[in-house]
């Protein structure tokens, strides 16, 4: 085949255990969502030519390979918070097109919560004082205050209210309600959400994602794989990527997310709009993520985010743009860099796998677009994968 023009599928997904796992390590979490993927592609490991993998281990991805027993060729370990691994993704997509691999397996697992109720680590305050972050840190300037400083500039700029806020929590919870594998599963109500503790001004706790264990882990592998998997293939139409900065000083406009970038390139590269994507699976550390970017790719005017989430457009059942179906970081599950669990979320929603809440088209049939967009570090990175079917 002539070189750079082959198509990236995706063939396998799978998570680990997630939720509230104590006992198994972040390595054994990694090794079960990868056995899972295989066994879901029908494909056998030895298959695997190309590995990616951030966040455990002194030279990741060496070390988890090493545990899987993989000797990949071709690796990746980009690492930009929660965008790493649709930038992972879109590399991946580009070293198959070019016949640098062959199959990619990403993978992920960690053992926050598990990790902190057992006093191996505390709750991460600031990710460090050195570099420009040192200019920072010294002033308390917190992971979720950094979120919550842009959230309350977009309410002053364009008249946000902490209410329409709250709706996406509400709506996240709401389609958890749907996922037997979700953490939090109860409905909750906009005053729920305002009544609860206050972390950082304007978010009270049910605007911030849970803390959980869990992994993931997603096989690409290139076109003439796909007749040999066990699954309908989910096919990769476009990416995009942006690092917009590191100190927030010298972040132009709190109310711009990097995903104004990558989302527009991700579009671009798929040709298609984002009037036809039929859900979304955004990155949702907080209530305010899931909000501009929205905006920021397009399926909302700069501004408008607010009126557009509070008339539930985010819901599984109802809903116009079906976002978080599986209830995101907000109620389904959080271990951290949470963006693989959006690719898993999306190719079981393409694939017509999803149970209880799986989307359906205006005419009944299943979703033949979607689109996941992860952000990393506070608003500093963005990648942004656009999947379908056909």
């Amino acid at each position: 085949m002539k070189r750079g023009t082959r198509k990236t599928a995706v063939v396998g997904v799978a998570l680990s255990d997630c939720g509230r796992v104590a006992g198994p390590t972040a390595y054994a979490l990694h090794a079960q969502a990868a056995r899972r993927a295989l066994a879901d592609a029908g494909l056998d490991r030895a298959v695997v030519d190309g590995f990616a993998s951030a966040g455990l281990g002194t030279l990741a991805p060496a070390e988890v390979a090493e545990y899987l027993g993989l000797r990949p060729a071709w690796v990746d370990s980009t690492s930009v918070g929660g965008a790493t691994w649709e930038v992972m993704a879109a590399h991946a997509a580009d070293a198959i097109a070019a016949g640098h691999a062959n199959a990619v397996l990403l993978v992920y697992g960690s053992t926050a919560r598990a990790d902190i109720r057992a006093g191996r680590r505390t709750g991460t305050l600031s990710f460090g004082a050195r570099g420009p972050l040192q200019f920072e840190a010294p002033y308390g300037h917190t992971l979720i205050a950094k979120y919550a400083m842009a959230a309350r500039r977009h309410m002053i700029e364009y008249g946000t209210t902490v209410e329409q806020l709250a709706q996406v929590a509400v709506q996240a919870r709401a389609n958890a309600s749907l996922n037997p594998e979700a953490m939090f599963r109860d409905p909750v109500t906009v005053d729920d959400v305002l009544s609860g503790p206050l972390i950082a001004d304007p978010f009270t706790r049910l605007h911030c994602c849970l803390r959980s264990d869990g992994g993931a882990a997603v096989l690409l592998a290139a076109e003439e794989y796909v007749r040999d998997c066990r699954t309908a293939p989910v096919w990769i139409l476009g990416t995009g990527e942006h690092v917009s900065h590191a100190a927030m000083s010298e972040w132009p406009d709190f109310t711009v997310s990097p995903a104004a970038v990558s989302g527009r390139l991700a579009f671009a590269r798929a040709g298609v709009a984002p009037a036809e994507v039929d859900f979304a699976e955004i990155y949702d550390a907080f209530t305010y993520m899931t909000l501009v970017t929205l905006e920021d790719l397009g399926f909302c005017a700069k501004g408008e985010g607010g009126a557009f989430v509070e008339k539930g457009r985010l819901l599984v059942r109802g809903g116009e743009l079906p976002v978080n179906t599986d209830g995101g970081g907000l109620s389904a599950q959080h271990p951290g860099m949470r963006g693989l669990f959006l690719l898993v979320e999306a190719v079981r929603q393409l694939r017509g796998e999803a149970g209880e809440r799986q989307v359906r088209r205006r005419d009944g049939g299943l979703p033949r677009l979607g689109v996941a967009s992860g952000t990393g570090g506070w608003f500093c990175s963005s990648g942004t994968v656009v999947l379908g079917k056909d």
